[in-house]
């Protein structure tokens, strides 16, 4: 037990004097090696998420509002 607490005061003095260093790693693109399926409606539904992508009726659209849901065609299809 005075072993634990002697390693956790030498760990908490280290965190206090700044004498740790980390990184964070961003994806900034993103390779599809396969096709990317998106589901496929005749109308577009009225229940849905932010960011969520379909198709309907072979055009392309992400939902960018929830209340009222609102899908936004993508580009010009």
């Amino acid at each position: 037990m005075a072993k634990m607490q002697i390693e956790m005061n030498t760990l908490s003095q280290s965190f206090y004097k700044n004498n740790f260093t980390s990184s964070q790693t961003f994806n900034k693109d993103c390779i599809f090696q396969t096709r990317l399926k998106v589901p496929s409606y005749t109308v577009a539904p009225t229940v849905a998420e932010v960011n969520d992508i379909i198709g309907v009726v072979g055009v392309l659209y992400i939902c960018t509002s929830l209340n009222p849901v609102v899908f936004t065609k993508v580009g010009a299809q």
